[in-house]
């Protein structure tokens, strides 16, 4: 079990991590979710071993690895552009970790042969790394980050450079080959979506702080503030003093909530149509956009014309511009922290 606790980090006067916490439990996958510049990859360094001027304590199965430098703690790492070797083919930048560690020639062969059947490149071994397609180097990086079977791996946004559609596919590929292993990981991306496909649980953070560590279904569900919500992509982020509207919403779904505090309408919890029903609150509302987004519609609505709503629904039988009638469940209306 790796254990971050009460992690500070500056560059100069310029505080990057601000008492960061966090747990990886064995065989458990983790990702730092989060902007750009919020403190992810320095967090990924200071475990890795590759950043030292921090305040705080890092530790594996109990054991202080602090004053471990970064080649001792047996840590595979991957990065967005692969770090590969050109000068390499394919199999030799797949044993390199292994022949560091001075493992038998015949071992490295069997165990490189079987690492690129499992991350689909059997046959390649003998291929220059500048023949391959992004996918494939991709492919390759991790299949060296697993050569050495590593206490830890790390990825720092492994995904970043690839087109979307593939980032979707080695995802899920990703995390069956990591739970395969059965190893303890450390994801670091700025997508949430990439997020939830390869995690047990996400960690989001903001200006140098997590903000909230759960599973990706809790974390969907229930986001813990605002900045969580919104980095999650839901936009029904209001204060309950934004209008009339909100107001009424936030007093019919929550008994005693104040005006200063801040609310999210849960998009899963808005509908176009509907007829009066228990927990349920209805508005009518003019369609502002509807996008289509293949298998479904992504819906902006004014409601009590103060108040935007963006929700997704199957079918929309209207044009922008329209009067619709939505229904709102009491129970998507949740409190947030600022």
């Amino acid at each position: 079990m790796l254990r971050v606790s009460e992690v500070s980090h500056a560059y100069g006067r310029l505080e990057s991590l601000r008492s960061v916490s966090l747990q990886v439990e064995t065989g458990e996958i983790v990702c730092l979710l989060g902007p750009s510049g919020c403190g992810k990859t320095t967090l990924l360094r200071i475990i890795a071993g590759l950043e030292e001027n921090y305040r705080g304590q890092v530790t594996l199965d109990g054991q202080d690895i602090g004053g471990a430098p970064a080649h001792q703690r047996g840590f595979g790492l991957m990065f967005q552009d692969f770090a590969l070797f050109p000068h390499m083919s394919v199999a030799d930048n797949v044993a390199y970790g292994l022949r560091r560690r001075g493992v038998r020639a015949s071992l490295i062969r069997q165990q490189v042969a079987g690492l690129l059947e499992k991350v689909g490149l059997a046959g390649m071994g003998a291929r220059d790394i500048a023949s391959l397609s992004g996918g494939q180097k991709q492919r390759v990086a991790l299949a060296r980050s697993l050569a050495p079977r590593p206490r830890l791996l790390m990825l720092d946004e492994p995904l970043g450079s690839l087109d979307a559609q593939l980032r979707d596919q080695l995802a899920l590929e990703l995390r069956g080959l990591i739970k395969e292993q059965g190893l303890s990981a450390i994801y670091v991306t700025h997508d949430h979506r990439e997020a939830y496909a390869v995690a047990d649980r996400i960690a989001v953070m903001d200006v140098g702080s997590i903000e909230q560590v759960d599973t990706p279904l809790a974390l969907y569900r229930r986001p813990g503030s605002a900045f969580v919500a919104r980095f999650l992509g839901m936009r029904n982020v209001y204060a309950i003093n934004h209008s009339r509207f909100i107001h009424e919403l936030s007093r019919r779904a929550m008994a005693g909530a104040n005006d200063g505090e801040t609310v999210l309408i849960h998009p899963s919890g808005i509908r176009l149509g509907g007829s009066p029903a228990s927990r349920t609150m209805l508005s009518e509302a003019v369609l502002q956009s509807i996008v289509f987004r293949g298998d479904y519609y992504d819906v902006s609505a004014n409601a009590g014309g103060d108040t935007m709503l963006s929700f997704a629904a199957s079918q929309v039988s209207a044009d922008v511009g329209a009067t619709v009638t939505v229904a709102i469940s009491l129970d998507a209306v949740m409190t947030l922290r600022r």
